[in-house]
């Protein structure tokens, strides 16, 4: 096979649409993470710009944990390949591209003298990121000189900083930040950190006045699903590609980037003008709730259930007889009545949805769903349970079943390296959470026996979900039900029940 870097590239071997690298395109993005997502998404936007000729600025992406892809990425000079497959518009759709935009990937703790003088080039003015939706939070830890801080907000203030002293405070050295993760008021809640950061740490008052002045934080929203590497399809992908990539994405051919903020920075960032859906608006929370209760809401409340029952992918949900009855039952009578847009509008984007759940060429797996469900739960289908609660008087059914599916999905033990292990019919499956949750939920189940007790401590919990749920009509109640159920005759059983 081809081997994969920029010199194959150059001399027209690897048969796939791309657009030609250049040394000489400037850095104009710092991505904070690496992940399929922000490459499918952001990398893909900027690479379709730069092709055509809309753009001219290339992206050094950043590992936001020590463990990453820069070796990887290294490897390939940097490239790799985006497989769009799916319905648009009735239409069948199957792209592929090879992603060239990145100039370097770094690895942050083995290289943050790199970072840094990355974040001090002229050329740089936008800073994206992906760091999961526990990402942007305030954990406290002290500043230190020539030291890669662990926490996503505190790296953002120790770059600010070098900035800052490299430019001497200029306004045109500030930057535009474009989180994406999927949290509320997501760059406020950023920039309100960042001031966190340098008030702990005791930096200077011209400093702090040239991040509020100078430096713009984007509310962003995100939509595209990715599924990441088509691990059971790959060899015969390498066959019709002629060439590996153990770093292809695959996603669906739909993409939505909302951003609110100012007009003219728009046009320094012209990915609209390429096709590309990229919406700038004065007013982002009609897209969020939309999204993030009916998209995402649904991926919340249904895949953990469908996971213990039995099912890897998101699509074997919609085919599943009891699981989609379920689907529909949360999706169409819980959730999007609670939805403030007009009806008919929550209605066909929810069928939308349902028709890209459905995507027969994405295999989106359950157990990625999975990752952070706590966060998950708490941000996309808390809301919609305290509205019906408000107008029932109780919380809904489907969406409680979520939350105690959600209790026995977490319901594990610790191994010997330190991972935190569930165990379903068709084998052990890794719990992955912030190390503080694993704790919390693991003390509950080894402490009692009692699932209905199980439930009523777990739900009771504010350093789990921020409030304490017994307070919501209703839902403690039917939660520990669910779950009792749920261990007496099974996930699938429960849900039929239901």
């Amino acid at each position: 096979m081809i081997s994969l870097n920029r010199a194959s590239l150059a001399e027209g071997k690897l048969k796939v649409e791309a657009s030609q690298p250049s040394s000489l395109k400037p850095v104009r993005i710092l991505q904070i993470g690496d992940g399929n997502f922000l490459r499918a998404f952001v990398d893909w936007m900027v690479d379709v710009a730069n092709g055509a000729g809309l753009m001219n600025g290339e992206v050094t992406v950043v590992q936001p944990l020590d463990r990453g892809i820069a070796d990887l990425m290294k490897a390939q000079d940097q490239l790799f390949t985006v497989l769009l497959r799916g319905v648009q518009n009735g239409q069948q759709v199957q792209t592929k591209r090879l992603v060239s935009c990145v100039k370097d990937t770094l690895n942050p703790y083995a290289q943050w003298n790199v970072m840094l003088a990355a974040m001090q080039d002229p050329s740089l003015r936008f800073v994206v990121s992906n760091t999961t939706e526990a990402g942007i939070a305030y954990v406290e830890e002290a500043y230190g000189e020539g030291k890669c801080p662990a926490n996503f907000p505190a790296k953002v203030t120790a770059l600010l900083l070098a900035r800052f002293k490299a430019f001497g405070g200029s306004p045109e050295s500030g930057l535009v930040f474009l989180p994406c993760e999927l949290i509320d008021t997501n760059g406020s809640k950023l920039r309100s950190f960042v001031l966190q950061f340098a008030e702990a740490w005791k930096l200077p008052a011209d400093f702090v006045a040239w991040v509020k002045a100078h430096n713009v934080f984007c509310n962003t929203l995100v939509d595209r699903i990715v599924p990441g590497f088509p691990a059971a399809e790959a060899e015969a992908l390498y066959a019709e590609f002629g060439y590996k990539d153990p770093l292809m994405v695959a996603a669906e051919p739909f993409l939505l980037w909302c951003i609110e903020g100012p007009a003219k920075i728009a046009e320094e960032l012209p990915l609209h003008k390429a096709g590309i859906d990229v919406v700038w608006t004065d007013d982002l929370q009609p897209y969020r709730t939309r999204k993030v209760r009916i998209l995402n809401g649904a991926h919340t409340a249904s895949s953990l259930a469908s996971y213990c029952a039995g099912l890897d992918t998101v699509r074997e949900m919609t085919e599943d007889p009891v699981v989609s009855k379920y689907l529909d039952r949360v999706m169409f009578e819980e959730i999007v009545p609670f939805v403030p847009l007009p009806d008919a509008e929550r209605k066909a984007y929810a069928a939308t949805i349902m028709e890209r759940f459905a995507n027969p060429h994405i295999r989106h797996e359950l157990i990625s769903i999975a990752l952070n469900s706590v966060s998950k739960w708490t941000v996309r289908v808390l809301p919609t349970v305290k509205d019906f609660a408000a107008q029932h008087g109780k919380a809904p059914a489907g969406l409680a079943f979520s939350l105690a599916a959600l209790l026995n999905f977490y319901r594990g033990s610790f191994a010997a390296n330190g991972d935190y292990v569930g165990q379903r019919d068709a084998g052990a499956y890794p719990i992955k959470d912030n190390a503080d949750i694993l704790q919390i939920m693991n003390a509950a189940w080894a402490g009692s026996s009692d699932a209905a007790k199980v439930a009523a401590t777990l739900l009771a919990d504010t350093r789990l979900w921020g409030e304490d749920l017994t307070r919501v009509p209703g839902l403690a109640e039917q939660t520990a039900a669910a779950l009792v159920r749920i261990l007496a005759v099974g996930v699938k059983a429960a849900m039929g029940e239901l």
